[in-house]
């Protein structure tokens, strides 16, 4: 029987069996994943790692426990957070976001001790955390600032102004961006607005009035001051922190408004300039400064736009803060008490508050400055609250503060503690009626002064009287009573009020003993007119005060001297602006204290730094007359050092150029130096020594740095490096000067009559007088010009101990080795331009047997003479001089051996003399 074959199916049923995996279908979907932990080290510590304050508790659980509800867990958990980071300042950097979210909900916490708390915690992290930490939490905390201030209990509120104080210490830009919520809140803590039927039908009423609360634990005028105050400071930060905000009155810049211009001059310093040491860069749209205001932001600030930065805005806030302003100011005023008070007389509270109420003003007024159509919205400000500010303002201005005087129980105290209240009340009138006063003298001009003359007088009769009655104002005082005569002057045009403005400012400049911040800045209030007299202003220009100021200012500066460089270098800018403008009053009192200024031993020039004595240097240039007393006074300016070379150089230059050899015309006979004070000058820095000088080192025989030889008369004595190279260079000058004189011959007479004159029969002279004197004859001489006898003999011994000097000298010291640079070039210019120079020189060198150790000396001068090409011609002219010198050389060497520098000789002179002249020794 035949197998039965099995049939192949197409789906084969597959057979599970007990046990077995059950195999995984084709279309089965791969569920699996991979995991990987994320370590995060701050999130895995646990509780126990966390810092802890006294009670054994750390951050965690004190920000746990700000959320309960029982408000003496909440005090406690603020008292531990402050104690916790006190301890363990690295808290808040690690913390801070959970710091400020949980901590800024307290500031409206019901309980005023947790509010207070809280407030002290507030205040002791702020200075802990930076402006960048608290940027991205900032928002936060200004919203629960802003429902703090417009919270219905006044506890809050009185706490919110204490939170805005810490905040404003340390975060005003962040704040400042917040302005549009703030500014608001500020109007609805002391006023709320006024619904009505007429401001409905489009009346002109106000929409805000003055709220009175009676709740508050203070009076409503002390808490106007309060919230005034802070919105005093509030917008001062606004203002610094504004790109376009206002400069400093108090530094007298120049005004728009009063048609003058300010002109930013680029100091260059030529000589820097052309050996590249300084470069001059422009800027597009914005000369020699950067433009720094950026008309775009890369991101836009919150408020922005709606804050006070719009001039529509900021118009809109003005109109519905200044009249609440004015309701102020009015329930401040005397007038509405009953009883016999005068207008002028105001309590102190009231005093406070209205000085509040013109600062605000005054940050307003600057907040409109500097913007587009400035002089419209001065337009605009002048029409809307002239009128009212001169009906409450002025009414009864100069205003004073009444004698609040308590009595006390010890006698013996009573008075000093009257004298300083006294003196509290004069101070705080003082700024009340200052602040009044720039405030409405900053709301006239040059044009509108003659319509505003009523009271525009009774302010100039306030600010003289203040000057003028003797005593000493503070800084702050008098900075403000500046800002009003500087604006008074610039916009009134009538003469005699400006002067009697100007000669009571002169008054405060004439008192004693005031401060330096005080005499700046009275220096910088009459230089900044004076430097104005090329505008438009005549009585500026014409005014008497301001020449008696500029001609005491030499006298001034010399009495000053040293005391005070800073203050030494702004009056010398200004007698320097003077002077360049010919001011005759100056130049004249200039004159009179020359010698003060310029004295060689303790004038001002050598005593100021050096950065100032540029210049005063500066300033000989516009002297009317320099006499040969001041010429010699300025050689030993050159010469003793107290001067830098370059400084020295320079007054050379400028002397020069005074001297009819430096290109004046003939107009001004009377202005030039004198030839013979001239030449006198010139010979006196030459010698670089005084004759007192001179004298001192003829009794210094024993002094170790004396250079002396047996065949010259003439001893050296050895100057430092620093003063041989300052001296070096001053006669390097001095030579240019000199060849300037038409007549060559002419100068060399003079130059040699001064010689013979003073310097022969000088047995000592300083290495660096003898060589300039070298350098200078060898430079100047003129071919036909034949020297004397007495001139030649000087120059001789000069020049043989300069070479004696330069051989003997150390060869390793390196300020030898510079001296030997200089000195041997102005002995060989000297030896190659006068052919008489060196046979005489050799002449002298007469060798006997006394003089062995100097032999080497002579054999050595020799061969360096010998081997210079521009000598050759004459030593060829004097070879026998020369063979006679080294026979006997020869011949009273007492060695038996011949040494190398001998040698060295001889092979010289065959080599250059021998062919011109026979050998016999």
């Amino acid at each position: 029987m035949t197998k039965k074959r099995k049939r192949q199916d197409d789906f084969q049923k597959i057979k599970l069996k007990v046990g077995k995996i059950k195999p995984r279908a084709d279309n089965a979907t791969n569920t699996s994943f991979k995991t990987r932990a994320i370590h995060v080290p701050e999130q895995l510590k646990s509780d126990a790692l966390l810092p802890t304050n006294y009670r054994k508790l750390n951050v965690k659980d004190l920000l746990t426990q700000l959320h309960h509800y029982n408000s003496g867990i909440k005090q406690g958990a603020l008292n531990g957070l402050k104690d916790l980071v006190s301890q363990h300042p690295s808290v808040i950097a690690s913390h801070i976001s959970n710091i400020l979210s949980d901590l800024a909900p307290m500031f409206t916490d019901k309980d005023p001790m947790v509010r207070s708390a809280a407030i002290q915690l507030l205040q002791f992290i702020t200075p802990k955390i930076s402006s960048d930490q608290m940027a991205p939490f900032f928002p936060l905390v200004s919203a629960h600032l802003s429902s703090a201030m417009t919270h219905i209990l006044e506890g809050i509120q009185e706490d919110a102004l204490k939170i805005l104080d810490i905040l404003l210490e340390h975060y005003p830009e962040l704040l400042t961006e917040c302005c549009n919520i703030l500014l608001k809140n500020f109007l609805e803590l002391i006023s709320h607005q006024k619904l009505s039927k007429g401001l409905k039908a489009g009346g002109k009423m106000p929409s805000w009035m003055l709220s009175v609360n009676l709740n508050r634990r203070v009076t409503s005028q002390l808490w106007r001051l309060n919230v005034l105050s802070r919105l005093r400071k509030f917008l001062q930060a606004v203002v610094e922190g504004s790109t376009q905000s206002v400069e400093n009155e108090a530094t007298f810049k120049s005004d728009a408004r009063t048609g003058s211009e300010r002109v930013t001059t680029l100091q260059v310093k030529w000589d820097n300039y052309v050996t590249g040491q300084q470069h001059i860069q422009l800027y597009e749209h914005s000369g020699s400064q950067p433009m720094t205001v950026i008309p775009f932001r890369l991101r836009p600030s919150l408020g922005a736009e709606e804050g006070l930065s719009s001039v529509e805005n900021l118009k809109g806030f003005i109109q519905i803060l200044i009249p609440l302003l004015l309701e102020c100011w009015v329930e401040a005023s005397p007038g509405q008490l009953t009883g016999p008070t005068p207008g002028s007389l105001l309590e102190p509270e009231a005093v406070q508050l209205k000085l509040q109420v013109l600062n605000i003003i005054q940050l307003l007024w600057k907040l409109m400055q500097h913007r587009d159509e400035t002089e419209k919205l001065e337009f605009w400000l002048r029409n809307h609250y002239l009128g009212d500010f001169k009906d409450n303002f002025m009414k009864h201005f100069p205003y004073s503060m009444l004698e609040t005087l308590k009595h006390r129980k010890k006698d013996w105290d009573k008075k000093d503690k009257q004298a300083s209240t006294f003196m509290n009340i004069a101070d705080h009138s003082l700024a009340l009626n200052l602040a009044l006063c720039q405030v409405m003298v900053s709301l006239t001009n040059s044009v509108t002064v003659h319509q505003d003359s009523d009271w525009l007088d009774q302010i100039r009769k306030f600010v003289t009287e203040n000057l003028s009655d003797g005593r000493k104002l503070a800084c702050q005082q008098l900075s403000g009573i500046l800002v009003l005569v500087w604006r008074l002057v610039l916009i009134q045009h009538n003469r005699g009020a400006t002067e009697e403005l100007l000669k009571a400012v002169y008054t405060q400049y004439q008192q004693q003993g005031l401060a330096l911040s005080i005499r700046t800045m009275l220096l910088n209030f009459f230089s900044g007119l004076y430097l104005r007299e090329k505008t438009s202003n005549l009585q500026i220009a014409r005014s008497k005060v301001l020449s008696r100021w500029l001609a005491g200012l030499p006298l001034q500066l010399a009495q000053l001297g040293s005391k005070n460089p800073l203050l030494s270098a702004q009056l010398i800018d200004v007698i320097h602006v003077a002077a360049a403008h010919s001011n005759k009053e100056l130049l004249q009192s200039l004159q009179s204290n020359v010698y003060r200024l310029y004295d060689p031993q303790d004038g001002t020039l050598v005593l100021l730094p050096s950065e100032t004595q540029h210049s005063l240097v500066q300033l000989v240039y516009f002297l009317p007359r320099i006499s040969s007393e001041l010429l010699s006074c300025l050689s030993r300016c050159c010469t003793m050092g107290r001067l830098s070379t370059k400084l020295a150089i320079n007054l050379i230059r400028i002397l020069h150029t005074r001297s009819s050899f430096g290109g004046w015309g003939p107009s001004l006979p009377n202005s030039l130096v004198t030839d013979v004070d001239y030449f006198s000058f010139l010979f006196s820095t030459l010698t670089g020594f005084s004759g007192e000088e001179l004298t001192w080192l003829q009794n210094s025989s024993s002094n170790p740095h004396i250079s002396q030889s047996q065949f010259s008369s003439i001893h050296l004595y050895a100057t430092d490096l620093d003063q041989f190279v300052h001296h070096w260079e001053i006669t390097e000058v001095a030579c240019q000067c000199l060849s300037s004189v038409p007549s060559r011959i002419q100068c060399c007479d003079i130059l040699q009559s001064a010689i013979c004159k003073h310097l022969v029969g000088v047995n000592l002279l300083p290495d660096s007088t003898a060589g300039s004197i070298l350098k200078t004859v060898g430079q100047l001489i003129d071919p036909a010009f034949i020297p004397n006898d007495c001139l030649l003999n000087f120059l001789v011994g000069s020049c043989y101990s300069l070479l004696y000097f330069i051989l003997t000298s150390e060869k390793n010291n390196r300020g030898n080795v510079q001296k030997r640079e200089f000195l041997w070039g102005a002995c060989l210019t000297a030896l190659a331009r006068i052919p008489r120079l060196l046979r005489l020189m050799l002449q002298n060198l007469r060798v006997n047997g006394a003089c062995q150790g100097e032999l080497p000396v002579i054999a050595q001068i020799l061969r360096l003479l010998l081997q210079q090409t521009q000598l050759r011609q004459h030593m060829v002219a004097n070879a026998a001089m020369v063979q006679q010198v080294i026979q006997d050389i020869t011949n009273f060497k007492t060695d038996d051996f011949q040494e190398q520098w001998l040698t060295d000789l001889h092979y010289y002179f065959r080599i250059y003399l021998a062919a011109s002249f026979p050998v016999t020794y």
